[in-house]
């Protein structure tokens, strides 16, 4: 377990701790966050059970956490430490996209699930995202979580699998009732045809960068119109909006 400081210029950059069991993973990151002006790596630990003394200390803004350490794995690492400080940020950082892993990461209460192989400015990006209170799935956990979210709930919509009505937390929470979903459907249809689209686009997992490529217009564009967006359907990130979209089927 190493504690790790540095000097970052400007104002309030964002304060992260790094916990993975491999040392050569951690000071990866170390160097990969440490390039971005904006965040300050301030500790790291091996694992959950260390990752506790060091959290503790330096009170990071954002906790990077793999799932699978020897002595306590992230995901009791993640619920441990957000009963102690709930508006702490966890992003969950790991080589697996398995479905039960996902949904013990979101039911622990991280912030964002992202894969080790993701590129290194989504990363930084992804991190930012959590500090703002945002969450964050890379795209192919977020279609599992689609997948998944589908076969659950109540039985309002057609299709749920066998697992229908069971678990708990942020994702078995989804399935809503008919009342419910229409008055998605609603919203959804206030919506202009522009924003519709740039609403799919997101569904399917898209970056804000690809979002402008994928239909010609400037990035700040896309951003002014996934603002209108969330306000009008009333959700607070990319993995609400995309269940929503799931839900209503892409209305219109």
């Amino acid at each position: 377990m190493d504690e790790v400081t540095r000097d970052s210029p400007g104002p309030a950059p964002v304060r992260v701790v790094v916990v993975d069991d491999e040392r050569l993973v951690r000071e990866g990151l170390l160097l990969l966050l440490g390039g971005d002006p904006g965040i300050e790596v301030v500790g790291q630990a091996e694992d959950g059970l260390a990752a506790e003394a060091v959290i503790a200390r330096t009170r990071p803004d954002v906790v990077l956490m793999d799932i699978r350490m020897p002595r306590c794995n992230g995901l009791d690492a993640t619920a441990r430490e957000l009963r102690r400080r709930p508006d702490l940020a966890v992003l969950v950082l790991t080589t697996f996209d398995a479905d039960d892993m996902v949904l013990g990461a979101l039911r622990s209460g991280a912030r964002g699930f992202v894969l080790k192989d993701t590129p290194p400015a989504e990363l930084v990006a992804a991190v930012h995202a959590a500090a703002e209170g945002r969450s964050t799935l890379s795209p192919s956990v977020l279609d599992r979580v689609i997948e998944v979210a589908a076969g659950r709930g109540g039985g309002a919509r057609p299709g749920a699998g066998p697992g229908a009505g069971q678990g708990a937390g942020p994702v078995a929470s989804t399935g809503v009732d008919a009342a419910a979903v229409v008055g998605e459907v609603e919203r959804f249809e206030r919506l202009t045809e522009r924003e519709a689209e740039v609403a799919r686009a997101v569904a399917r997992g898209l970056t804000n960068a690809q979002v402008a490529a994928d239909l010609f217009i400037t990035l700040a564009t896309v951003k002014t119109h996934v603002g209108h967006v969330y306000e009008k359907l009333e959700v607070e990130g990319r993995v609400d909006l995309a269940m929503l979209v799931h839900r209503v089927g892409g209305a219109r």
